[in-house]
């Protein structure tokens, strides 16, 4: 009864938009699952009936023919990518200047032709061969072929972990593949696309069984087998039948799609990705009826959902660095087709371009890698080329090169392969002619979101310190954390301070729900509970309300302050004030910038505090009296120390305990990392001071001096 009436107040607080659109997407579901509607492959008259007039009469051979000349670019018409038009040229760029990524990419390509793939966080995954696309090989899980709404995907005891699986029927893997054709004419490459492809149309009929779940990863794979098929149009391996069955999957996909856009669903990059997929779809394939209307109804949607997704500072309204990456790429992807089409599009797509591509130079640490705040998903909409799941210098190379930015190209660093199968050999030469420019600035906030980033300068050895004093997310707060005034530390090219990333979406709910949690984040925990409440793997019960206070800057210091009131919800309440300092050293030290912490607990009783920092995999803690020596493989150290701060100003050492954690440094891969902890009891308020230091081995700090130095908020006066 409770539920029912929860169900009715929510039906009662749609608009009419709404209404119509769910319940066409109910009664479609409904016509499918019980009437069998849109299931089973198309019949050759329907699909004769997609195909634009002058084809619908001619033989699968002729129509079949046409389809491959369009896609090798014979038929006069612009390749939907720059870099597909230049296969000669490409080819000797990566014999050339690309050799090693060259070796990488036919040793890829080699293993999927095997059935064993780099997946997410995973290296050398075995689907079988021929390859099981229903299996979720780190569990054994596999689910049969019910309609797609009757499965039941978020359930880790039946379907396993259903990104892995839902990664590989991405099909990223064909455009390796093609990769690899063009690179070697090589026809087993060409016959592992066609036998794979094969198998994967006869084990999963059309909206049956978990790839026909999302929406999302139709839109994906899509987008995969359009790439894939550019790759592999001169080749005679893929024959008229195998290329009239493909279309029939194709035009099913695009119905699919645009039947269960996420408008309500899920109005993030589900939409925005679905919206490409369409988009793509439309403009690549122009010999289909559908094709007009889907493109245009992809780009309404990317258009429409722009301002709504990316907020004024230019952040990714969900509050995930990844996530913000996704929508970074979807929209690079938009315009570089309008170019390439001389498609006009509204000023605010470079405008909301510049925005998020600007939020990826700050976020971009001087090792080169990203911060990881919120969901890491692990995906990527393309993948051409091999990197790390954190290293987002690629999408700010095409960036620069689309968008003539100096700056971007100053922290994305030499050119990369994928910039050359995007853009082909004119675009790299832009990219290469483009002359990179230091930005002018020390300090970054961002004021929609809330998050701040302190630097002391741009070159390799500068010290950096990603603030999150943000809000705690949107749309249910799908892929937010509970990491509230929570900083990352990277300092002398050593990450230090991290974020220790996502792991697992729902394979194991403990450590889905330990990973969000705030006792996983470089921040306070009070009484061992978590800011937020999670209510479930992509939803929250009680969430925090964070205040950034102000930014503060001068020669020796850059000061971000926030707070937030995620434990006033306890009794008594407490609320959590901190002020992040990043402070250049005035003891003649070499030394680069350090950081000082202060944390204040406003309470009225008693109160258990814990500040943790987690640490990189790569560094080890030993003890050194009150404070603790960090050492990086490298043989570079930091030093950490906590006081508690006494209203005169007196400073009280607390002892640094040592434990082993986790580091996820993509989705589905975790190491052991060691987390600092400095905890206390206190009976009302209390301010916590703390400094993390590099330091060289066997340098004397005077750790309390550097604790005070230059701060207008340490000492009785606070």
């Amino acid at each position: 009864m409770i539920a029912a009436l929860g169900t009715l107040r929510k039906i009662a607080g749609m608009s009419p938009t709404e209404l119509g659109v769910r319940s066409r997407q109910v009664l479609q579901k409904s016509c499918e699952r019980y009437l069998g509607v849109s299931q089973g492959e198309l019949d050759d008259r329907s699909l004769r009936r997609q195909l634009i007039p002058s084809l619908q009469t001619e033989s699968i051979e002729t129509v079949a023919g046409a389809v491959l000349e369009s896609f090798a670019g014979l038929d006069g018409g612009p390749a939907f990518m720059p870099g597909l038009r230049s296969r000669e040229a490409v080819v000797q760029l990566m014999n050339s200047r690309f050799q090693n990524e060259r070796t990488a990419l036919l040793d890829r390509a080699g293993r999927a032709i095997e059935g064993r793939f780099d997946l997410l966080g995973l290296h050398d995954v075995s689907f079988g061969l021929p390859i099981d696309w229903l299996l979720e090989p780190t569990s054994g899980k596999r689910i049969g072929l019910d309609h797609w709404s009757r499965i039941p995907y978020l359930a880790p005891e039946l379907a396993g972990d259903k990104k892995i699986t839902w990664e590989l029927n991405r099909h990223g893997h064909f455009v390796t593949l093609g990769q690899a054709y063009w690179l070697t004419n090589d026809d087993r490459y060409a016959e592992a696309f066609v036998t794979q492809l094969s198998g994967w149309l006869d084990t999963n009929p059309p909206r049956l069984g978990i790839n026909w779940v999302s929406s999302l990863e139709a839109a994906f794979r899509s987008i995969a087998w359009l790439w894939s098929l550019h790759f592999f149009a001169a080749s005679s391996r893929l024959t008229p039948g195998f290329i009239w069955r493909v279309l029939k999957s194709i035009v099913q996909h695009g119905r699919y799609i645009e039947s269960y856009l996420s408008y309500y669903f899920a109005p993030n990059t589900h939409l925005t990705g679905e919206a490409l997929g369409l988009f793509y779809l439309g403009a690549a394939l122009p010999f289909l009826q559908p094709a007009k209307r889907w493109r245009s109804l992809g780009c309404e949607i990317l258009l429409d959902q722009l301002g709504k997704q990316v907020r004024a500072d230019g952040v990714y309204f969900e509050q995930s660095s990844y996530y913000h990456r996704y929508t970074t790429d979807f929209y690079l992807h938009l315009l570089l087709h309008s170019q390439v089409t001389g498609t006009m599009l509204p000023p605010i797509v470079e405008q909301k371009l510049s925005g998020l591509l600007d939020h990826l130079l700050w976020i971009t640490r001087p090792d080169g890698l990203s911060t990881m705040y919120g969901d890491d998903d692990g995906g990527r909409l393309l993948s051409l080329g091999e990197r790390a799941s954190a290293d987002f210098r690629d999408t700010l190379q095409l960036g620069a090169t689309l968008l003539g930015r100096r700056d971007w190209k100053w922290m994305a660093g030499p050119a990369t392969v994928e910039l050359l199968w995007l853009l082909g050999p004119e675009g790299l030469e832009a990219y290469d002619l483009l002359e990179a420019e230091s930005p002018d600035s020390r300090v970054h906030y961002f004021g929609s979101s809330g998050n701040a980033v302190l630097r002391d300068g741009w070159h390799p050895d500068a010290a950096y310190v990603f603030f999150d004093g943000g809000v705690h997310g949107a749309v249910n707060y799908v892929h937010a954390h509970a990491d509230a005034l929570s900083i990352e530390f990277s300092a002398d090219r050593v990450a230090w301070i991290v974020d220790p990333g996502t792991y697992t979406y729902t394979k194991d709910p403990v450590l889905r729900d330990y990973f969000r949690s705030t006792a996983a984040h470089n921040t306070v925990v009070i009484n061992g509970l978590s800011q937020a409440v999670p209510a479930g793997p992509f939803s929250w019960s009680h969430v925090p309300e964070t205040t950034f206070r102000r930014l503060h800057m001068t020669d020796g210091e850059v000061l971000a302050e926030g707070e937030h009131n995620g434990y006033e919800r306890l009794v008594p309440p407490v609320r959590h004030s901190r002020g992040c300092h990043l402070l250049k050293r005035t003891d003649g030290s070499s030394a680069t910038s350090y950081v000082m912490l202060r944390d204040t607990i406003w309470t009225g009783g008693a109160t258990h505090a814990a500040l943790r920092f987690h640490l990189s995999p790569e560094c080890r803690a030993t003890h050194d009296g009150t404070c603790v020596r960090v050492s990086h493989v490298s043989g570079k150290q930091l030093t950490v120390a906590t006081w508690q701060l006494a209203a005169d100003g007196t400073l009280s050492p607390l002892p640094i305990k040592r434990e082993m954690g986790w580091v996820s440094p993509c989705y589905g891969q975790r190491e052991p990392a060691e987390i600092l902890t400095a905890e206390i009891e206190a009976k009302a308020s209390l301010t916590l001071i703390t400094v993390l230091v590099p330091s060289r081995p066997g340098e004397d700090l005077d750790l309390e001096a550097l604790s005070k130095q230059e701060s207008p908020c340490i000492g009785a006066n606070c």
